[in-house]
């Protein structure tokens, strides 16, 4: 029997697939020095240490190195090519397919590159996947990319300094627990339910979802443009322009990302209780009709189960 994809959780399945592909993961150092390869030693020792923007290269430049990688990367990069370089047995034909994880690993791939440009640190320095943090900032990224509501918000609060400064001020528990988790959790639901035509947009050949564990071969990275784009601007507003009034306006759409995420959950647990309640009624009545209870214990347990239940 073929094994069943975890909805839930489809994102990071086809992360962790995506970076094992050779050139996904993407060093810092290495990648800065291509781009700026040009540039004095003194100013490229200073990009190294202290990120580009604080090294001193301006607005305007970043933009253009950004929108050139991006277009870079969407000419060059083929599902043909992309997939003689994926380990064998790593796609999953009957969960993930390769087109799907090919897709995310350039996904991916861009969204380092354009993030290192904009002075974000190297994920790969300290840890690993396996680090919570890690993993986080990539489904983030890919949150902007796509679309996915609060990502671009959450994403803007983070890498600014007003935003940076701001939860300086929160106590790591409270700000995983109140800020970084159920943020993540929307992002990771919002993949789990639109990994349709819808996401990937209107190039895709055939309008299947990933989850059912098909995607069409026809699948193009010509919709990396969009998205690259997409998180290229959220990180130049974040770094050159951001206000604290947008500040304040994300903070309000990340909380009511938040208070939609505990609703659709309590929402869940409540339809979830309503049937428990039914199922156990409607067999207690079978009981009931087949002369094992009598009315009296039949209303008693009946009573009981409403009680526990409704608690």
């Amino acid at each position: 029997m073929a094994e069943q994809l975890n909805t839930d959780n489809v994102i990071v399945q086809v992360i962790e697939l995506a970076v094992q592909i050779p050139g996904v993961k993407v060093n810092r150092d290495s990648f800065l020095m291509s781009v700026f390869q040009k540039k004095n030693q003194e100013l490229k020792e200073n990009i190294l240490a202290l990120g580009p923007i604080e090294a001193g290269i301006d607005r305007d430049e970043l933009m253009k190195l950004a929108r050139s990688l991006v277009v870079d990367r969407t000419m060059k990069s083929t599902a043909m090519s992309f997939a003689a370089g994926l380990p064998g047995g790593l796609a999953l034909a009957a969960t993930i397919p390769a087109d799907t994880i090919q897709y995310f690993g350039m996904a991916l791939r861009l969204a380092q590159e354009i993030a290192y440009l904009y002075g974000e640190d190297d994920l790969w320095s300290e840890g690993n996947l396996k680090e919570e943090k890690v993993m986080n900032t990539l489904i983030i990224y890919c949150g902007v990319m796509f679309g996915a509501g609060g990502a671009a918000a959450t994403l803007r609060v983070l890498t600014s300094q007003l935003g940076k400064q701001a939860l300086k001020k929160i106590p790591q528990m409270a700000l995983t627990k109140t800020f970084y988790y159920p943020l993540v959790k929307s992002i990771v639901k919002f993949f789990g339910g639109r990994m349709t035509r819808e996401v990937f947009g209107e190039v895709v050949a055939k309008a299947v979802p990933i989850l059912g564990g098909i995607v069409s071969g026809g699948i193009t990275f010509a919709t990396l443009r969009p998205q690259g784009f997409r998180l290229a601007n959220v990180l130049d507003e974040a770094k050159f322009s951001y206000s604290k009034e947008e500040m304040e306006a994300d903070l309000m759409e990340i909380q009511r990302t938040v208070d939609l995420q505990e609703k659709n959950e309590n929402t869940t647990v409540r339809v979830n209780t309503e049937t428990s309640i039914a199922d156990e009624i409607k067999k207690i009545k079978e009981l009931l009709d087949q002369g094992i209870l009598t009315e009296e214990e039949f209303n008693e347990i009946k009573k009981k189960l409403i009680e526990k239940f409704g608690k």
